[in-house]
């Protein structure tokens, strides 16, 4: 694809803020002509990610083409159409994509939107559409009313749950369930009916919960995720525990912080290596140096099933009757975190990474982590600009 303009940039930018999930895709003279267009490793992932289609699944031959109902948008007005996903006989079958009647808004290395919704795809020239006039115009037309319901399907379950929660909040502090660092999560989740478990899965209709006491220091959660134990010199959390571990309280534990911009007590810290796509966990001890490995696409993929929607909730602490309580305040709304934005987090120690592993009396080793964290200043910088939300009010 050739270089964005700065002016197709902004559009981007500005559909995007607008919660329209798109790609993009650069007809060619030949293309328009022969109506073809490769469906490329961008557009592939997008129909991937977005369960609409997956050509590792299609078989090769007419017989085995997707037909897709289509809505393609001049302006004010719409034409409707159909898009057809197939494999070639020929070759490898690479995946081919065509929109029937693009050759009536499109010209040669024109950049065109794809978008989907309500089933159907929705597909504009970017190039030769003023999409910030068609959005704020006075006059009513097919974009705008495309943005609204896109709009209000994403924001259904969001202001459900605000609805939640406003009313848990309006009805006082609420008593710790468990005295330990994590009451604060576990003690609204119960509040709202959330069964307490450690799947990997966001917490509410596909919208994660991260609460937390209102002290501005506190690193919050992003995700837990273990190393790549295939590729890494380490095996398992027991012998990172055996190499590193301490006594303290009885128990034989390795509790700590990792970070890329300084080594750690036990002389471990982060590296990340772009060459390779990988984050490094290395020791200062020789013998030893890099001994665990976690891929980037790995904790990429992680940030975005687990943070495609969150709530921050921020809860203030206090005491009565000698038990902590709750009042949950403030939420923090983010969606679609930057993933390139995490490797350069971690870069910054912004992103840092928890060890959490014990051998318990039987001798089992059990690992709570390794758990990622950022500090609150990052969250702006990982996440597009976020809504926030009084729920006191």
């Amino acid at each position: 694809m050739r270089k964005l303009t700065d002016a197709e940039q902004e559009k981007i930018k500005l559909l995007t803020k607008n919660q329209v999930s798109l790609t993009l895709i650069e007809p060619t003279q030949n293309g328009l002509k022969k109506s073809i267009m490769d469906a490329t490793g961008s557009v592939r992932s997008f129909l991937k990610s977005e369960n609409i289609h997956d050509y590792d699944q299609q078989l090769q031959g007419p017989n085995h083409k997707i037909i897709i109902p289509t809505i393609i948008h001049t302006g004010f007005e719409i034409i409707k159409s159909q898009a057809s996903l197939y494999r070639p006989i020929t070759k490898s079958g690479d995946p081919r994509i065509w929109f029937y009647k693009m050759t009536k808004i499109a010209e040669a290395n024109d950049i065109i939107a794809i978008a989907f919704f309500d089933d159907s795809f929705q597909i504009f020239n970017l190039t030769q559409l003023d999409i910030e006039v068609l959005i704020n115009s006075s006059i009513q037309n097919p974009l705008q009313d495309l943005i609204k319901e896109i709009n209000n399907t994403q924001n259904e379950v969001a202001f459900e749950l605000l609805g939640m929660l406003r009313k848990i909040a309006n009805a006082g502090p609420i008593p710790s369930m468990v005295n330990a660092d994590t009451s604060v999560g576990r003690t609204l989740e119960t509040a709202l009916g959330i069964d307490i478990n450690s799947s990997k899965q966001p917490d509410y209709k596909g919208i994660e919960l991260k609460s937390f006491r209102n002290s501005r220091t506190n690193r919050k959660n992003l995700f837990a995720q273990v190393p790549d134990w295939k590729l890494s010199k380490f095996k398992s959390s027991a012998e990172i525990l055996d190499n590193f571990g301490y006594e303290r309280d009885d128990d034989f534990k390795l509790y700590c912080t990792v970070s890329a911009i300084t080594r750690n007590s036990q002389g471990l810290n982060l590296r990340i290596d772009s060459d390779i796509k990988q984050l490094i966990e290395n020791s200062d001890k020789p013998e030893v140096g890099d001994f665990v490995v976690w891929t980037l696409d790995k904790l990429h993929n992680r940030l975005k099933s687990k943070h495609k929607e969150t709530f921050w909730v921020e809860a203030e602490s206090t005491r009565i009757n000698d038990r902590e309580h709750f009042q949950y305040k403030l939420v923090e709304h983010t969606k679609k975190p930057i993933t390139s934005q995490f490797d350069l987090l971690i870069e910054q120690g912004i992103i840092t990474l928890d060890h959490l592993i014990k051998r318990n009396s039987k001798g089992k080793v059990v690992e709570k982590g390794p758990l990622f964290k950022i500090k609150p200043k990052g969250i702006e910088l990982l996440f597009p600009p976020s809504e926030r939300y009084d729920l006191m009010t």
